[in-house]
């Protein structure tokens, strides 16, 4: 959106000449166009587009001066001439003409008083190539870019990487000051032939030294250094060093850490190591809400302490309100309370303590429970993590079987591989999260085994307006007690947001006849979204969903299936798109002429 230069506020400073040349200078200028010029391949026009301030100028819709056009004119040349230059054009030539005046020749304090076009015009030249590609030494299983040797093209971002991978195989030997020594390059324009001579200086062979601490900060140096887990006395390694970064971040505890390698003198192979840390806010709070035509209102939130007894301790408290307004029974209450110690075993695994309070009020079930947990999480990478616990679950349920009084003791394992690109909006990786918990029944049930598992993949085509293809298989199985003593809240429904969008919330069970109907013992759940992106904000979904309830204990056919598809818009904010979904019903027992709403945050899975 534009303003008026009139609509500024000017301060009513006594007028002079210097005061009215810098307000001129200050006035917006008219919308000006930008045209690139030249016998260009289209990637090539297309790099060149991204990398022009003028484009990126012109495309804004804030005011520009004539002077800011002026000055970002002659910053392109370097910035255009960066681009050819790694696309191996060693010979172009490139001229900018603001409104028929080459912009070099426009003094930035005198410009003109209006801009209307642009125009670059970019005469390549033929593309360079490597006449001679060399670089040594080189470290034992160095993998160098394929396009660093003779014949390939020519580009300074390939010279770069290729340094780059020398260095850092040396690095990952051991060599921690591994560097280039020297580089020749040579042009030959007769040939359009770059030669190039890359010489790398590995230097001696380290070993990690002692880690120091080095920041003010609330979490106990012991601490930090037990979280690290830096290996002292081993050869030094990058990822390593990565890995202690990471275990350091992942507390939450700090806003920032860096890990720095010394770089003066060392004595003997010992290379020093300061991690240094800056400290978050100790305190931290959040809450969310979604929206769905039957399910009704979810409301959430969280307060958190992120270092609660000085060793980077996490204890957090998290409740959720479900079904208020919604027509699935009466509403759901969840109170969570959770402690993470990190660190308590070895520096990859933590221990953890829940208490959980629940009370679930379905149309097909009610059941009030509370759950205690205590056990390991060992996180193994920032993608991967697993977990063991032991826990005692005390219940009351009802359903059509009748009331039910149990107390479990459970031993819940499970695994989470997470290689999305962005949790709430993933366009390329898969999710997977399995738990496995065998279950022996101390009163009211009989002894049996729990288990769910959470697949979703994801693959993007195209860059202009990309779409995303989106799966999802949900599985689930209890295995062990009959129907009619397994626990009501251990059993399935399929129907609703998280399932199969379309139908009633748990619409789908087993029908024990007379109108009576209760949860089952295997579950399926199918669903695939195609997700169309446009230029700007909006996005468009078309989706379908599957679901399959069985008496049995895994899946086989005997059950029941139910479907639903529907369309949905996104719109794309910082922190995640805003979800809206229509759906039908289209195969099941719900009518397929009603349709049902779902809002929130993030993609639907």
């Amino acid at each position: 959106m534009r303003f008026s230069a009139l609509a500024r506020w000017v301060p009513l400073y006594p007028v002079c000449v210097t005061v009215l040349f810098s307000c001129l200078l200050a006035l917006p200028a008219a919308a000006f166009d930008v045209q690139i010029r030249g016998e260009l391949d289209e990637a090539l026009r297309v790099q060149l587009e991204g990398g022009s301030l003028l484009v990126e100028q012109a495309a804004s819709e804030e005011a520009v001066s004539p002077q800011e056009i002026v000055s970002t004119a002659q910053a392109d040349y370097q910035r255009l001439l960066a681009v050819l230059y790694d696309a191996g054009y060693f010979g172009a030539v490139i001229e900018i003409k603001l409104d028929g005046r080459e912009a070099t020749s426009i003094p930035p304090v005198n410009p003109p008083s209006s801009v209307r076009q642009a125009v670059v015009t970019i005469r390549p030249g033929r593309v360079f190539r490597f006449g001679r590609a060399s670089i040594a030494p080189l470290a034992p299983g160095t993998d160098l870019p394929e396009g660093f040797a003779t014949g390939q093209t020519a580009g300074l971002g390939l010279l770069k990487n290729t340094a780059s991978a020398g260095i850092d195989g040396w690095r990952d030997a051991g060599h921690a000051r591994a560097e280039l020594a020297s580089q020749s390059l040579t042009a030959r324009h007769a040939q359009q032939e770059i030669n190039a001579d890359l010489v790398l200086a590995p230097g001696p062979r380290f070993r990690f030294g002692p880690l120091s601490v080095e920041g003010e900060s609330t979490v106990r140096t012991k601490r930090i250094l037990e979280i690290a887990g830096l290996p002292e006395g081993e050869v030094f390694s990058p990822d390593e060093l990565r890995a202690s970064g990471d275990r350091l971040r992942r507390t939450g505890a700090f806003s920032s850490v860096a890990m720095v390698e010394a770089d003066g003198p060392v004595v003997g192979d010992a290379l020093p190591v300061t991690v240094k840390v800056a400290d978050a806010k100790p305190r931290r709070f959040g809450f969310g809400a979604e929206l769905a035509t039957l399910e009704g209102l979810t409301l959430s939130a969280f307060w958190m302490h992120r270092n609660l007894l000085g060793g980077a301790e996490r204890l957090r408290f998290e409740g959720e309100i479900k079904g208020i307004g919604g027509e699935t029974g009466g509403t759901d209450y969840r109170l969570e309370t959770r402690f993470d110690r990190p660190a308590t075993f070895n520096e990859d695994t933590g221990f953890y303590a829940l208490t959980e309070i629940e009370q679930l009020d379905q149309v097909s079930f009610f059941s009030r429970q509370v759950t205690v947990e205590a056990g390991i999480e060992r996180i193994a990478s920032d993608q991967r993590s697993y977990r063991l616990g032991l826990g005692l679950r005390r219940a009351q349920t009802r359903d059509d079987f009748g009331e039910a009084d149990y107390t479990l003791l459970l031993v819940p394992a499970g695994a989470t591989f997470d290689y999305r690109d962005r949790p709430l909006d993933a366009r390329r990786g898969y999710y997977a999260d399995v738990e496995v918990s065998p279950f022996v029944a101390l009163s009211g049930a009989d002894n049996g085994v729990l288990t769910t598992a959470d697949l979703r993949g994801y693959r993007t085509f195209g860059e202009t307006n990309p779409t995303t293809l989106a799966l999802r298989l949900q599985f689930g199985s209890v295995a062990g007690p009959a129907l009619n003593v397994a626990p009501a809240d251990f059993l399935f429904y399929s129907g609703g947001g998280g399932t199969v969008r379309g139908h009633d919330f748990q619409s789908l069970g087993v029908d024990l006849g007379g109108g009576r109907e209760v949860g089952g013992r295997s579950f399926l759940g199918l669903s695939a979204e195609m997700r169309f992106r446009t230029s700007g904000s909006l996005g468009y979904v078309g989706f379908i969903d599957a679901g399959y309830i069985g008496e049995e204990s895994f899946p086989d056919g005997s059950g029941e299936w139910q479907s639903g598809a529907g369309v949905g818009l996104r719109y794309d904010t910082g922190i995640g798109p805003i979800r809206v979904d229509l759906a039908t019903a289209t195969s099941g027992n719900d009518d397929a002429s009603s349709f049902q709403i779902y809002i929130g945050i993030g993609q639907s899975f």
